[in-house]
């Protein structure tokens, strides 16, 4: 679980032998989202740096442009590119304050190899740097401006990151931050064609489909799940959040259109009347799958497989009862 707004599944993780990883201002833990990660048996030195550049460079670009709000400019990008290039050649695990300095106090030497002068390359990336600043001497700093002072425990059969201390706050953009940054660290721990097979739950997908920059990046992040032996399970409550994304034709709202097309799975549970016509459109349902949603008892839900779908009913045990109790404070 990259992120948990609401502190839920920290219970079912401890239940079953598992891990929860709190996070939030003044806690101790600290993951630094531009950790290597381990590299794969099969993987050469050279293409792993490859692959490990590539991860936090595109981190860093959904950072600044989730805090902007709005894409980054060629000139940014270039900044941006050689600030990373200059904190990777000076220490073995960057942090994302060593990328602030670099990008408002550019070396000389890249600059000139580049053909650009410092002065220039200050201005171009000035404000990446206060966007991406935000992590370091902002509301999320203690969390992901240091060293890891943790690790990703593979042995272990669940591993959630507890948000809830700035889920409480209703900071959405706080969260999605949150996200973007506990996603890099763990895709840097799963990311083995060699290790286990894992499934990633993105809970409350919403908040989720509100930032294109990070709807970019799970998408990318999506095409390679495969490779990696990763499942994604994305969650939501209904589909017409997705009005909330974008306009109609705009690039966030085919984004997260582009998600749910890329999910192979679709389990339904019942829906609104009012819902029926959006949840069709979007997944391609028959009238008759449409009829089965609208009268599903509780507990049972429409499985939709590529080829098939089937009506499932879903048993829970007594101790899955009381774990997924998320009606207990009514």
């Amino acid at each position: 679980m990259p992120c948990d707004p609401k502190g839920e599944w920290t219970s079912v993780a401890e239940a079953i032998g598992g891990a929860a990883i709190k996070l939030g201002p003044g806690l101790p833990t600290r993951l630094n989202p531009l950790d290597a990660g381990r590299q794969p048996a099969t993987v050469d030195d050279d293409e792993w740096h490859r692959i490990v550049w590539s991860r936090r460079r595109a981190l860093l670009g959904t950072l600044a442009e989730s805090t902007l709000g709005r894409p980054m400019v060629a000139v940014e990008h270039t900044a941006l590119d050689l600030a990373l290039e200059t904190v990777t050649s000076q220490v073995p695990s960057p942090t994302i304050p060593d990328v602030v300095v670099g990008l408002f106090t550019p070396d000389s030497e890249f600059a000139r190899r580049a053909g650009l002068q410092t002065t220039s390359l200050t201005g171009d990336g000035r404000e990446v740097a206060h966007a991406i600043r935000r992590l370091v001497h902002g509301d999320l700093s203690g969390m992901f401006d240091g060293p890891s002072t943790t690790e990703f425990d593979p042995t272990l059969p669940m591993v959630t990151l507890d948000s809830s201390w700035l889920g409480s706050g209703g900071n959405d953009e706080a969260l999605r931050l949150t996200l973007a940054c506990a996603s890099s660290w763990l895709e840097a721990a799963v990311a083995d064609p060699a290790g286990d097979n894992r499934y990633i739950v993105y809970d409350e997908g919403w908040r989720v489909m509100r930032d294109p920059a990070l709807l970019r990046r799970m998408q990318e992040q999506w095409k390679l799940s495969r490779a990696w032996g990763v499942s994604n399970i994305l969650i939501v409550h209904r589909l017409s959040d997705l009005a909330a994304v974008g306009d109609l034709g705009s690039e966030a709202r085919a984004l997260a259109e582009g998600l749910l097309a890329d999910c192979s799975t679709r389990i339904m549970l019942r829906q609104e009347p009012d819902q029926l016509a959006r949840t069709a459109s979007l997944l391609g349902l028959t009238d008759v799958e449409i009829a089965t949603i609208a009268k599903l008892p509780k507990g049972r839900a429409l499985w939709r497989l590529p080829n098939r779908s089937f009506v499932v009913q879903l048993v829970r045990h007594a101790r899955e009862v009381e774990l997924f109790d998320t009606d207990a404070r009514m």
